[in-house]
């Protein structure tokens, strides 16, 4: 007795099928990591974040007379799935950091902080604060009820192609301090003499 020959085309099919599984498995993967590293739980695992989270505990971002508390994820992670790919790529050289001890603790943290900032303050610019702006966008501000300093530095911060990490830079955490600058021509004989 032979065995029954099984066509090509059902071997496509069966092919495409687990592809197709295999797909939405990736996706689905993704989605959980993506979604797991989100939370403000895994963004303070690491000792370094406990004090940026004492610092956000302390911001309107965290508690607010209207009771809407954003998260790490809020402020750090873009909506959009590109965008938000490239964050968390970025982002896995924080936790490589800690691991392998340049920030493990808080004066490591600290001495690297301007740093970091810097980062994210320059995506920021570049992407005109995406991620503020999933909240606060300038056209529904209500000026009229802000304080006549934030109405008017608002009514011209369009017009100077201002974004809003320009002016707020220390509203979640502290805005650290830009370390002094040494002078490039000396050597390190001159500065012990």
């Amino acid at each position: 007795m032979s065995e029954p020959k099984v066509s090509p085309r059902r071997y496509s099919r069966l092919a495409l099928g687990m592809m197709f599984v295999a797909g939405i498995a990736f996706v689905w993967l993704l989605d959980f990591a993506i979604v797991s590293t989100n939370t403000v739980e895994f963004c303070t695992s690491c000792h370094t974040m406990s004090t940026n989270f004492k610092e956000y505990q302390e911001t309107l971002h965290y508690r607010n007379r209207s009771g809407i508390q954003t998260s790490c994820g809020d402020c750090h992670v873009p909506k959009e799935l590109g965008p938000k790919l490239f964050v968390k790529i970025v982002a896995a050289k924080d936790v490589y950091h800690e691991i392998v001890g340049t920030i493990n603790t808080q004066e490591k943290f600290e001495a690297r902080r301007w740093y970091q900032s810097n980062m994210v303050w320059e995506r920021m610019w570049a992407s005109d604060s995406r991620e503020c702006r999933s909240c606060h966008e300038l056209r529904h501000m209500d000026l009229p009820e802000q304080s006549r300093s934030a109405r008017n530095r608002h009514a011209a911060a369009e017009d100077k192609g201002e974004t809003c990490i320009d002016c707020h830079k220390g509203v979640a955490h502290l805005e650290p301090d830009e370390p002094e600058q040494t002078d490039p021509a000396k050597t390190p004989a001159d500065e012990a003499s």
